[in-house]
């Protein structure tokens, strides 16, 4: 299950459990391959609080059952971390790698995921797309020089409110790349400047 939670928190869980895995006591003081599971889902309300998360690597965390029963005593059957190293030498390692490969095109500037509206992939590379570019800074000088409302922004532009208001707030117009929480300056060009894009920031808030 994917999940938010704030850094500190997810600090605050894997000291509790001494960076080791719950089930199967696999450890990790670097973090790596280990996640944070809901006791009591957030589908069942559960709350985003210490006592309600626990740690898990990447295998057990996996094969985890969602219902707060089931998921005890999945963790009351405790099996030696020795037995999944074959999985996780294998499986596990290729996530591991793409997961370090899109680090290091993060540390490049590279934009690793999906090109947003306004831009598009050739090669690896992002691109400015010339046939969407100056609707996105129509887009941008509407919302700041006008009161139209992000519904009707939204609408007149065939995307949702909550797809518009990504849109404002997407970084990449202005140059920059995200990954897991971190941002950096891109290798592509923006289509915002930095002013416009900051006074749309300041009149969403």
């Amino acid at each position: 299950m994917k999940i938010n939670l704030s850094s500190e928190l997810i600090n605050q869980v894997l000291e509790r459990d001494n960076f080791t895995c719950q089930k199967c006591g696999f450890k990790n003081s670097k973090q790596e391959e280990l996640e944070i599971h809901y006791i009591n889902p957030k589908i069942f309300n559960g709350l985003n609080e210490i006592n309600n998360l626990a740690t898990l690597c990447s295998i057990c965390h996996k094969y985890a059952p969602d219902s707060e029963k089931d998921f005890k005593k999945y963790l009351s059957e405790k099996i030696d971390s020795k037995l999944l190293e074959t999985f996780r030498k294998s499986d596990y390692s290729i996530s591991k790698k793409t997961k370090t490969g899109m680090d290091n095109s993060f540390k490049k500037g590279k934009h690793i995921t999906k090109a947003p509206f306004g831009y598009k992939l050739v090669n690896k590379q992002l691109l400015i797309d010339e046939d969407q570019k100056d609707k996105i800074k129509e887009i941008f000088e509407e919302y700041l020089n006008t009161s139209i409302s992000l519904t009707q922004l939204a609408k007149k532009n065939g995307f949702t409110t909550s797809g518009i208001i990504k849109l404002l707030r997407n970084t990449t117009y202005i140059g920059k790349v995200k990954f897991a929480n971190q941002e950096t300056q891109g290798q592509h060009q923006p289509i915002i400047e930095k002013e416009l894009f900051d006074k749309v920031q300041e009149k969403l808030h």
